[in-house]
């Protein structure tokens, strides 16, 4: 008799030690994410700092990296998580939690050659069913920026001189499709 695989739950999961790269949880199935490669590292390194630059400072947001963000029954990973600044979870002292089970206030993927464009869309639907206010898929191989909210199917910006658009709360920031994919040339 075959036995199939026992299904764990999401607080089963949690349990579960860190992957590197991380694992999500997702329809009660547990998935890897793709080692990043050189341009979403490159992308990942730089847009957070800029984000970061302009809201930080002010107490308006705060940008973060491979955040384990679990809500909605779902445990996932975004490439970056922006947070408004007082929804940032936090310890008694008012240092940042390590916990965060709510969604993100603006959530920003950066697709790798290998990996499931689909997969990814659909965290981002995921996001935006929760209280995300707007969601990025970067395409470093497209130079392509989806940008989706909700109630709102969506456009691509893929004309360098477009502004990309940001949550109102980053007002603040303005980047260029062009300067966005820079960050690939320097």
């Amino acid at each position: 008799m075959v036995q199939s695989p026992k299904i764990l739950t999401l607080e089963e999961f949690l349990q579960l030690p860190e992957t590197n790269p991380a694992s999500e949880y997702i329809d009660g199935q547990i998935m890897q994410k793709p080692m990043p490669e050189g341009e979403h590292s490159a992308i990942q390194t730089e847009l957070p700092p800029a984000i970061n630059a302009a809201l930080r400072s002010q107490k308006i947001a705060r940008a973060f990296t491979e955040l384990r963000c679990t809500f909605g029954g779902r445990s996932t990973v975004p490439d970056i998580s922006v947070f408004v600044w007082d929804r940032i979870p936090r310890k008694d002292d008012g240092s940042v939690a390590n916990d965060f089970a709510i969604a993100p206030d603006w959530t920003i993927e950066i697709l790798s050659p290998d990996q499931s464009q689909t997969k990814v869309v659909k965290n981002i639907l995921h996001c935006l069913k929760h209280g995300t206010q707007l969601g990025w898929l970067i395409d470093p191989s497209e130079k392509t920026v989806f940008v989706c909210a909700p109630n709102h199917p969506g456009d691509f910006f893929d004309e360098p001189e477009q502004i990309i658009p940001v949550p109102d709360f980053a007002k603040d920031l303005q980047l260029t499709v062009q300067q966005l994919f820079d960050w690939l040339l320097n």
